[in-house]
């Protein structure tokens, strides 16, 4: 055993509880993130999840570096619509484990959760090897799935894609969505190096959904390698926005009028694009009943609660904050430039308020330079620090809006559900509050609204 890893003497069983499961995992071996699948590949055979998934499912694989959780949702979606029994592993989860692991829309119980943790902990004993608790995690993920005999798999990666545990599972469909810098300690820091590594999820004579414009050297050395049938988006396929409820698809064999989704449409033209590339039988009718129902919690995701206008967005990079302002400027002059005031025919002008916090690894200076930038009318920032061992200090955080806010207060609190009861009492029910930085900000900002 290698000097990396760590042993433990006992184990839980199945009468101990889903957070005592979690807890666990998070301890039984050193590193929160070894990429690699040295360690891995035994305990799945040992379980049979690869085979199962050669042998009884569909799979569609999805990396790229935004735009992976709208992407995957959006082929679950279809997929469910149209009448097949779908699985959907998606990380991380915003309020609850479960999130991360559903059939046809239903998230795994508790209980299901922990019987699969429990066969995964017997797998790994037996190879005697640790796991990382994302190795374990999305093991069990894939042992629920092959249990089930799904006809589906949709399975979003993780971290990169070569090395990932996700690619222990030969996909039939690959997806990248888009190639951006970001975990630069784990897969480089330059697109080609980065392209490489996502691009790792290709397997011979197979079909590459890629879903930008711009496309590096690597992905296509990799796509000539594999003998790769590739679509492009703005090359094979694009779409148009072409009013407030509907948007045009068009490839090289059709055209479609659709409703809009509650997503970004680069994404839904991205996942639209695998699933008719695939030999799935789709109509167009689960197509649009998909669209109208697909939603994910934490993408362009607007409520009103506590009588205020919120946007949730789970951005933590600069070309995740480019996702969101695409959508932010239309729909901030369509819906909400001005608000009504109650009791009166006039309407009052309306500001932006910002709840934000993000990981100290990230590219904050990045990230706060898109938003000042943009041209919206933030007001104010209210910051503070997630619960998170690598979360980004609130010194941190004011020194860089410091260097670009202009005008704009920033406000300092210890817990984000402080500076969620803050916002509240600083806004006006007209007001747009923005919540972005990281899943972990909207997931404690959640959990403090208790939505």
């Amino acid at each position: 055993m290698s000097d990396s890893l760590i042993s433990h003497t006992h184990s839980l069983n199945d009468k101990a509880s889903l957070t005592e499961w979690l807890d666990y995992m998070q301890q039984i071996h050193v590193s929160a993130i070894d990429m690699g699948l040295s360690r891995v590949l035994p305990v799945a055979e040992a379980l049979g999840v690869v085979q199962s998934a050669k042998d009884d499912a569909y799979v569609f694989t999805v990396a790229g570096t935004n735009g992976k959780g709208s992407t995957t949702a959006v082929i679950a979606q279809m997929c469910q619509a149209a009448g097949y029994k779908t699985a959907l592993y998606q990380s991380p989860h915003l309020s609850v484990f479960n999130e991360r692991v559903r059939i046809n829309g239903e998230m795994a119980s508790d209980q299901t959760l922990i019987q699969a943790f429990s066969k995964v902990e017997a797998a790994r004993l037996q190879c005697d090897l640790t796991l990382s608790f994302f190795e374990m995690t999305t093991l069990a993920a894939l042992l629920i799935f092959a249990e089930a005999d799904c006809d589906v798999w949709v399975l979003e990666v993780g971290l990169g894609g070569r090395l990932d545990v996700v690619n222990i599972i030969d996909p039939d469909m690959a997806v990248i969505t888009n190639i951006g810098i970001d975990h630069v300690d784990w897969l480089g820091d330059n697109v080609e190096d980065i392209g490489r590594e996502k691009a790792g999820i290709l397997r011979d004579d197979m079909t590459l959904i890629y879903g930008a414009t711009e496309m590096p050297n690597s992905v296509q050395q990799a796509i000539s390698q594999h003998q790769a049938t590739c679509y492009q988006f703005g090359q094979d396929f694009s779409y148009r926005t072409m009013n407030a409820t509907t948007w045009q698809y068009s490839n090289a064999a059709v055209t479609m009028q659709l409703p809009r989704p509650a997503l970004s449409l680069t994404n839904t033209a991205n996942a639209l694009s695998a699933v008719l590339a695939s030999p799935l039988n789709i109509n167009m009718s689960a197509i649009e009943q998909a669209l109208q129902s697909v939603k994910l919690a934490g993408r362009f995701d607007y409520r009103e609660t506590k009588n205020r206008h919120w946007l949730f967005d789970v951005a933590h990079n600069e070309q995740g904050v480019t996702f969101l302002l695409a959508q932010l400027l239309p729909f901030w002059q369509q819906h909400l430039a001005e608000q009504p005031i109650e009791g009166q025919a006039s309407r009052a002008p309306t500001t932006i308020k910002m709840l934000f916090s993000m990981l100290g690894d990230k590219d904050i200076d990045k990230v706060v330079q898109r938003l000042t930038d943009a041209g919206l009318p933030i007001s104010e920032w209210f910051i503070a620090e997630i619960d998170y061992p690598r979360a980004a200090s609130t010194e941190q955080l004011q020194g860089i809006l410091t260097n670009y806010v202009d005008g704009a207060q920033i406000h300092e609190f210890n817990r984000l559900s402080e500076a969620t009861c803050a916002v509240i009492n600083a806004s006006q029910p007209q007001d747009l509050i923005v919540v972005c930085g990281s899943f972990h900000t909207i997931g404690e900002t959640l959990a403090a609204l208790e939505v």
